[in-house]
C-alpha cells in the first residue's frame, strides 16, 4: 500500500519530466504568480466522526515553468487554513442538543504539480501532483452546551477522543488534482481553478495502540491565480 501511494505521488513528476524532452521547438516560458481563494475542509476519521466542510481561506505564491507545448510544472508555497467542523445533525440523539465543535489547522503547504493545458488565449488547464504541508498552528472551539455535555457524562457511542486534543503530527502530505480555465491577456494571465486534495497522512498517531486508525485531511480549494511572464 505504501509503495502504491509513493508511485501516485511521484508519477506526475516523472510524466512531466518525460514530456519535457519530446519537443525541441517550443520556446520555454517562466511565470510567477499570486493566488487566493476559499478552502472547504473536513477530516476523514476512523472510527467515524461525522464532519462537514468548514469554509476558510488559502493563498500564496507560485512559479510556473512551461517547457513544452501543452505541459509544464508548477511549484507553490501557500498558507492554508484547514480542519473540520463536527456535524451533529446526522444523529437524532444529539441533533437537538445544540452542540457545536470545530478545529482549525493552519498549514504552510508546497504543492508540486504537473501542469497540462489546451488552447491559446483561453486555456483548459489540468494540474495534478503531490503536496506536503507543515502545521504551524491549531486551535479548537466548542460551545458551552458541548462542554456541559462532556462534563456531565456522554451517552454510549458518543465519540470523544477528538476533544481537547491538538494535532499530534506536524507533517501532512497528500495528492492534489485540479482543473479550470486560464485567460491570457496583455497584462498577464488569470487562472481560475477548482482542486481536491486527498490526504495520505494523519493528524493523530495511528499505531495499533492509538484510538484513530485514520484522521486525514480532505480539502476542496477554489483558487484564482494571477501570473505574469518573466521570460
Amino acid at each position: 500500500m505504501v509503495k502504491r501511494y509513493l508511485l501516485l505521488l511521484f508519477l506526475p513528476l516523472y510524466f512531466g519530466t518525460f514530456m519535457y524532452g519530446q519537443n525541441k521547438e517550443f520556446k520555454p516560458e517562466w511565470n510567477v504568480g499570486v493566488g487566493f481563494g476559499p478552502t472547504f475542509s473536513a477530516v476523514d476519521f476512523q472510527p467515524r466522526v461525522t464532519t462537514k466542510n468548514r469554509m476558510q481561506y488559502h493563498g500564496g505564491v507560485a512559479i510556473r515553468y512551461v517547457s513544452e507545448k501543452n505541459i509544464g510544472i508548477i511549484a507553490e508555497l501557500n498558507f492554508s487554513q484547514q480542519g473540520w467542523e463536527q456535524d451533529f445533525s446526522k444523529n437524532e440523539n444529539y441533533s437537538n442538543l445544540g452542540l457545536e465543535h470545530s478545529h482549525q489547522l493552519n498549514y504552510l503547504e508546497m504543492p508540486i504539480l504537473t501542469h497540462i493545458y489546451f488552447g491559446n488565449k483561453v486555456r483548459f488547464i489540468l494540474n495534478l501532483g503531490p503536496k506536503i504541508g507543515y502545521l504551524i498552528s491549531d486551535s479548537e472551539k466548542m460551545n458551552s452546551k458541548l462542554k456541559e455535555y462532556l462534563s456531565d457524562g456522554v451517552s454510549e457511542g458518543f465519540e470523544t477522543h477528538q476533544y481537547y486534543r491538538k494535532a499530534e503530527r506536524s507533517i501532512d502530505y497528500g495528492l492534489i488534482a485540479g482543473m479550470g480555465l486560464e485567460f491570457r491577456t496583455g497584462i498577464g494571465s488569470f487562472a481560475l481553478e477548482g482542486r481536491y486534495s486527498f490526504g495520505l497522512g494523519d493528524i493523530y498517531k495511528n499505531s495499533k495502540s492509538d484510538h484513530f486508525s485514520r484522521s486525514a485531511n480532505r480539502v476542496i480549494y477554489a483558487k484564482l491565480t494571477y501570473y505574469v511572464k518573466l521570460f
